[in-house]
């Protein structure tokens, strides 16, 4: 069945669709061959390797902690970053230039400096001119570093997904009394979400990823800190790589697959415009119009 966007494929395509698929299989094949025979040459198949990762003191005691680290660290995150970008990025659009240029220069400006960069000087100041702990300054300097930076990310994606939305929706709430911003609020925000859905979620698995630095620079026990750990006294440091990166691999994957869950509901709401009407369902409403009974007017 063919579409706008996508033409079904004829039988010379489907032909060498299924030749790429072999080809790509079979040198994925090779390829994972490859990495275990070099790991068995290297004796880092052996059983005394991978074995502490069966016990349960392994896990509670290096990674799971670990991994509560890093999702505290990146849920705090997310929850300061997230409405800070929404309001740098509604800020962005206003008409008030006293709103709109400060707005711009804070996001321009942390966008552009690197977040480690950003973590390594609120560390700086956190030891110097705070009272928090140091126990604390590592979390503190991870957090800090990351809301900065992935929220002015984040206003942009949120400048860009009001920005996309048709102009007459603006103009048609304009029309009917709705300010500014009740219009933004009730109008905009609600059918740009399901645009910038995708670019969140990615950012949100950025903020996932970048907690690690907060483990390689400050000490701060997160997943890969504890792993170094456990690799110093169980002596198996590419098996605790490969698990590690697995756990990330699935916290990710659990996190888009929420999100695109998400997306569907929303595409599905009432709420959301963000859904694109293919011409089976415009037909469908036509066809609807047409048979539904016509109102006459029986005054005289």
């Amino acid at each position: 069945m063919s579409s706008v966007l996508y033409d079904t494929p004829g039988p010379r395509a489907k032909r060498r669709n299924l030749l790429v698929s072999v080809v790509f299989f079979v040198l994925l094949a090779l390829f994972l061959w490859w990495i275990w025979r070099t790991m068995d040459e290297k004796n880092q198949l052996t059983w005394s390797l991978w074995e502490p990762f069966t016990t349960s003191q392994a896990w509670t005691t290096y990674l799971l902690p670990g991994l509560g680290n890093t999702l505290k660290a990146a849920a705090l995150s997310v929850v300061i970053a997230l409405p800070l970008g929404a309001a740098l990025g509604i800020a962005r659009l206003s008409d008030h230039r006293w709103m709109r240029a400060p707005a711009g220069v804070v996001v321009e400006f942390f966008r552009a400096i690197p977040v480690l960069m950003m973590m390594l000087f609120a560390a700086e100041l956190y030891n110097r001119y705070s009272n928090v702990s140091s126990e604390d300054r590592p979390l503190y300097a991870v957090v800090t570093g990351l809301v900065l930076y992935n929220a002015s990310v984040l206003a942009e994606v949120v400048r860009a997904g009001i920005l996309s939305l048709p102009r007459g929706q603006a103009e048609a709430a304009y029309a009917i009394g709705l300010r500014r911003g009740q219009t933004m609020r009730t109008i905009l925000l609600p059918q740009a979400v399901t645009a910038m859905l995708p670019a969140i979620v990615s950012q949100l698995v950025v903020i996932v990823k970048d907690t690690a630095l907060g483990g390689v620079f400050f000490s701060f026990t997160e997943l890969l800190n504890a792993r170094s750990t456990l690799a110093a006294n169980y002596a198996n440091v590419i098996p605790s790589f490969i698990v590690v990166a697995i756990i990330f691999i699935v916290l990710n994957f659990m996190l888009t697959s929420f999100a695109s869950w998400l997306e569907g509901v929303l595409r599905r709401s009432k709420r959301s415009t963000g859904a694109v009407l293919g011409a089976d369902e415009v037909d469908e409403l036509n066809t609807a119009e047409i048979g539904a009974p016509q109102k006459t007017d029986r005054r005289p």
